[in-house]
């Protein structure tokens, strides 16, 4: 790590001779490894986009110079350069570096980033700021890991183009999703068509061919389809040039002598410039090359084999999803399911091997894999659209307008609901109950552990209308499971536990630290009873108005943020019920902030949702109101 040690910023880069360049990657891509195998992380791209990294840094004149990272868990290399090294090690650790780009750590974080598709908006804001200041720096986004699935990205292609200014939009392209066309010769022919003089003569021709009477813009589209012809990029290159971008490439994103002429000549450019290049995820990993999804997101590894450091028993909620809904699937040929790049993450992969004519995979485009899912069901399939909590949240009016107006029977996976760890504030699934449940018609659920899950799959599956099942991240509680799964009645809990002090009426992954809980306050003399609510919508208006009437305390509790969420539904019923004069209502669930990342059971305790909490949540609300307690257990 010889010379990685003497980057203390990219101005120390800046004077390293070129020719020690590979040297440096290599260091980087050795430190990159070390640490993520502690920590996990994003490891495949990063690998890759390494001297993509390094030759911006080298030639452009950052924090001075912008760079927008699309999606921003690109950025580990590019921490590496800007004064981060010695923090490297904290990296998605409480208190530590975060994974993705983050404004709060450095000024070389431009702007934060963590769901695909966000960069050339950005970017194209940060154009158009520039231009209103009159500044002279330049923008650079790096767009990559299936942004250009995304619609938003094509939204801001479409803008940034017709503004025609100075703006410099990098494809990183690990997948070769658009061509494959990448070699010498077309590295050559991309540094020698950005060169001052094929510009100038291109300028030039321009200008001359316009000028011909009648004839003359006949000829020069004629020579814009020659000229893309002999690139041998005729797709790509004429879907952004019409957009407005000059389009060079594809060109080899992970060899020097490709990029840094290449950008070197860019910036002689004027105008909005698309350059295509091509990395190889895993890089320098051979683990990380011969898995790439793997390790696009990994747990933490043991170097040496690839392998993850622990391992569970239990099976997880996501695998339970894809357990059940293979046996759904296989009892009733409508059910189709649907992601939105996300198919191993969601367990819906392992439904495609059975059913691969049944599951689609629409790519980083939330939106349309809602309406898509909408126009099946109006045709009388049984969509279902897993996806994670904070990726569904963009998708909210197909939901609404696509899905819920029309009643249509679309059902809703919502995996790893509530805090999900290291990846942060950008992926915590502490949202949703909020947005979904104001919307008519929508039913919504979540399952007390792994066995509740199967059954209120098939649950949904059954329902006729617009339904949602929200469940966390991780592995299950090792329950039983029923050898079928059935159908639940919408809208009803259960109690598990009977008391006579204070009612907890938990939701979710929350119900079972709700029962050790009140385990814990039998040992200093409460009696509690424990509801497993199951429906946040509709409540279980019976059962939730016999507790209030019986029971002075109660306590709310979920994994979810507290305005909007389920225990805001249950004060709204108790008011509707005229009930809250007789009943003090204590809720428990994640405050108005956006957590830290951090592990899973960690954030819990910081946010108050654990064992720890609800027991002193229940503690603070009866010192609030020393009264006699009631006599009455609950039934």
């Amino acid at each position: 790590m010889a010379l990685l040690t003497q980057m203390c910023s990219p101005a120390d880069l800046r004077r390293l001779p070129a020719e020690q360049l590979p040297v440096l990657a290599a260091e980087i891509r050795e430190r990159i490894i070390d640490v993520v195998s502690a920590t996990g992380g994003h490891l495949s791209s990063n690998l890759g986009v390494v001297e993509l990294t390094l030759a911006l840094h080298y030639l452009f004149q950052t924090p001075h110079d912008k760079i927008i990272w699309d999606t921003g868990n690109q950025t580990y290399a590019h921490k590496l350069l800007t004064g981060r090294q010695d923090r490297f090690d904290t990296l998605r650790q409480w208190g530590g570096l975060s994974g993705f780009a983050k404004r709060e750590e450095s000024p070389y974080d431009a702007f934060n980033a963590g769901h695909a598709g966000t960069g050339v908006s950005a970017a194209t804001g940060f154009l158009a700021a520039r231009e209103l200041s009159a500044d002279d720096h330049r923008v650079i986004c790096v767009v990559g890991d299936g942004a250009m699935t995304a619609g938003l990205t094509y939204e801001g292609l479409n803008h940034a183009g017709a503004l025609q200014k100075d703006l410099l939009l990098i494809l990183n392209d690990n997948e070769m999703s658009i061509s494959k066309n990448v070699g010498a010769i077309s590295s050559y022919l991309s540094r020698l068509l950005t060169g001052p003089l094929y510009t100038t003569l291109r300028e030039e021709a321009k200008v001359i061919l316009k000028a011909i009477p009648g004839i003359g813009e006949s000829m020069l589209r004629a020579a814009k389809v020659a000229e893309e012809s002999a690139k041998g990029l005729i797709s790509p290159a004429l879907l952004f040039e019409e957009l407005g971008f000059l389009y060079v490439g594809p060109i080899d994103g992970n060899r020097f002598d490709h990029l840094l002429p290449t950008l070197e000549n860019i910036k002689k450019l004027k105008g909005p410039v698309f350059l295509h290049v091509i990395t190889e995820k895993g890089r320098g990993y051979e683990p990380a090359k011969r898995d790439p999804v793997f390790f696009h997101s990994a747990p933490s590894f043991i170097r040496e084999t690839g392998r993850p450091r622990q391992t569970s028993t239990i099976p997880s909620y996501t695998n339970i999803f894809t357990r059940t809904l293979i046996r759904l699937a296989q009892e009733n040929p409508k059910v189709v399911g649907i992601t939105a790049a996300m198919p191993g993450g969601t367990g819906l992969s392992g439904v495609a091997e059975k059913f691969p004519d049944r599951v689609y995979d629409v790519g980083i485009a939330e939106q349309h894999a809602v309406t898509f899912a909408a126009g099946l069901a109006a045709e009388g399939y049984k969509p279902v659209v897993a996806m994670y909590a904070t990726f569904l949240q963009r998708a909210f009016d197909q939901i609404l307008h696509d899905v819920c107006i029309q009643n249509l029977p679309v059902t809703f996976c919502i995996d790893r609901a509530g805090v999900v760890a290291e990846d942060g504030a950008t992926h915590h699934g502490i949202f949703d109950l909020a947005f979904l449940r104001h919307i008519p018609n929508m039913v919504l659920m979540a399952p007390k552990d792994e066995n509740e899950l199967q059954h209120m799959l098939k649950t949904a599956i059954d329902h006729p209308g617009p339904i949602a099942v929200r469940y966390p991240r991780g592995s299950g509680l090792g329950v039983p499971l029923d050898p079928e799964p059935r159908a639940l009645k919408i809208g009803e809990g259960e109690i598990l536990l009977h008391g006579n002090d204070v009612a907890i009426i938990a939701l979710g992954s929350r119900v079972a630290p709700a029962l050790e809980a009140a385990e814990r306050l039998a040992q200093e003399g409460i009696s509690a009873s424990v509801v497993n609510a199951r429906f946040v919508k509709p409540l279980d208006r019976d059962l939730l108005c016999s507790i209030a009437s019986r029971c002075k305390w109660i306590v709310t509790v979920e994994e979810h943020v507290l305005q909007g969420g389920f225990g805001s539904a249950v004060l709204e019923l108790l008011a509707d019920e005229g009930l809250l004069g007789g009943v003090k209502v204590r809720r428990v669930g994640v405050a108005d902030e956006f957590p830290d990342q951090g592990p899973q059971a960690f954030l819990r305790q910081q946010c108050g949702v654990d064992t720890e909490g609800i027991v002193r949540a229940v503690q603070s609300l009866l010192e609030a109101e020393p009264e006699p307690r009631p006599s009455r257990v609950l039934r």
